[in-house]
């Protein structure tokens, strides 16, 4: 049976939808974080759409972008992604994940808005980067604050919800920029295309008001009446708040007892888990998704196929990206964390080397168009239904409450970064081995596969706090490191 809410206090950090289910006050907060995701996936899909438009000379409504700052406009949004990454795990310990993520929302609106209007080249290169700001914080943030909230039982399914609003987004902006493409007759539409992105985080914005703080936030700052008042929103059954909340208490307890944060970070335990999850960014980014997802059309292309062909395929990568996260969140509940990681990069390996068979060793002709899109779609499918959710459950997961935001934010931001060397590396790669660099990409996935069977454990099943013990004991020098340890 429900436990009764309680009067709902005064204070920001209480606030929350009232006269809701559990189910549904669950439902409401995921829904209200994810606008942060769904505006992470349109900002990052949108600019293949507009750049066509954004090349014009200026006279015809473009920004007149020459190949190197067609580039610098593209790359500006991943390299803020970085900062925004790292900086927001600062943020977001000390003033909390609900507060970080309003933040966020008011960098996404003055990030779409800028590039909307933006009269030259130098300024929408400004607001893309400050619009990365934004994207980097949120994929760090969202994650992480969804985790908290959810609780063990349901923080798998809950968690890839992000990565359905991501996918989401993308396909929503290869929808818009093919609609407005073919509908409207405007030079300058590309600014409509990029204003629309002002939306979700207008959205996100006005939620925040709306949706409880973190109860592991508050208890890690001693708020613990509040994070009970939180918990009893959020959980069903009693049993399992008091459960919660005495191992919230007690992962509190030893933390303050323990070194601080500066201190933490200095530990081998720590280390070696940051080291992981940075690790996890390079399976995840060295799978070549985003050399799928980017230049699709540049690779059927290559097979003789049409250029409207090519660019229409991109929304057939956005339909299998969506239905693969829909099996996604479904597979997570049922199946551990490795399996799927591991399947997944199996299926990878496999559609690399097949892709690469076909352009090399078949002519150009229907039929290679067909089979090497049948390679990119199966790659993509379990691509998203296997790496990417699992990918950012994990980096919600692994790090300890006290430096959580820290440490997440700094693995994310690293896997920013691995995106925009992958994006950056392979049309020069192409260009030097052609279609030889599917096996090559193959190959690092080998090492992938390698690195998640021996080094990432399982996580699925564990409350984060005995996850953070978890760790600590796998980490630490021998197993036994612990936490108060210097």
């Amino acid at each position: 049976m429900q436990n009764p809410s309680p009067t709902p206090s005064t204070t920001q950090d209480d606030s929350g939808p009232l006269n809701f289910t559990v189910q549904q006050r669950l439902f409401f907060v995921v829904l209200v974080a994810t606008m942060g995701a769904l505006a992470y996936g349109y900002d990052t899909g949108i600019i293949s759409g507009a750049l066509p438009y954004m090349t014009l000379p200026a006279s015809q409504g473009g920004l007149n972008l020459t190949p190197f700052t067609e580039g610098l406009v593209t790359s500006s949004l991943t390299f803020g992604s970085a900062v925004g990454a790292f900086l927001s795990g600062y943020v977001s310990d000390r003033f909390g994940r609900r507060i970080t993520l309003r933040s966020l929302a008011l960098l996404f609106v003055a990030g779409a808005l800028g590039t909307t209007v933006a009269p030259n080249i130098e300024i929408m290169v400004v607001m893309r980067f400050i619009l990365g700001i934004a994207v980097g914080g949120g994929s760090s943030t969202v994650p992480v604050f969804i985790a908290e909230i959810a609780g063990p039982k349901r923080r798998a399914p809950l968690v890839s919800r992000n990565e359905l609003m991501i996918v989401s987004g993308q396909l929503l902006a290869y929808i818009v920029s093919a609609s407005m493409s073919l509908l409207l007759h405007d030079p300058q539409m590309w600014r409509y295309m990029l204003a629309l992105a002002m939306v979700p985080g207008a959205l996100l914005f006005i939620g925040t008001f709306f949706v409880p703080a973190s109860p592991h936030w508050m208890v890690a700052e001693g708020r613990f009446s509040e994070a009970l008042r939180i918990l009893r929103k959020l959980r069903e059954n009693p049993r399992d708040i008091k459960k919660e909340m005495a191992d919230m208490r007690q992962n509190a307890r030893e933390a303050r007892q323990g070194p601080s944060a500066r201190e933490l970070l200095k530990e081998k335990w720590i280390v070696r888990l940051l080291v992981m999850g940075c690790g996890m960014g390079i399976v995840l980014q060295f799978t070549g998704v985003n050399a799928f997802m980017y230049y699709t059309p540049i690779i059927l292309k290559s097979t003789g196929l049409g250029t409207s062909a090519s660019i229409a395929a991109t929304i057939g990568n956005g339909v299998v990206s969506v239905l693969a996260t829909f099996a996604g969140i479904k597979a997570i509940s049922h199946f551990g964390r490795r399996p799927m990681l591991m399947t997944g990069l199996t299926i990878v390996i496999a559609m690399q080397l097949a892709l690469g068979a076909v352009l090399v060793f078949m002519p150009n002709s229907m039929t290679q168009s067909l089979l090497a899109l049948a390679c990119i779609l199966v790659f993509l499918f379990f691509m998203q239904m296997c790496i990417s959710p699992v990918y950012w459950l994990l980096m919600a997961e692994l790090f300890p409450m006290k430096l959580r935001g820290v440490l997440t934010g700094s693995a994310v931001s690293f896997q920013w970064i691995c995106n925009a060397a992958v994006a950056f590396a392979f049309p020069p790669l192409l260009s030097l081995v052609g279609n030889n660099a599917f096996f090559i990409f193959a190959g690092i996935n080998v090492a992938s596969l390698a690195f998640v069977a021996l080094v990432l454990p399982e996580t699925r099943g564990k409350s984060l706090e005995q996850i953070e013990t978890h760790m600590r004991e796998r980490f630490g020098d021998k197993g036994k490191e612990s936490a108060s340890a210097a």
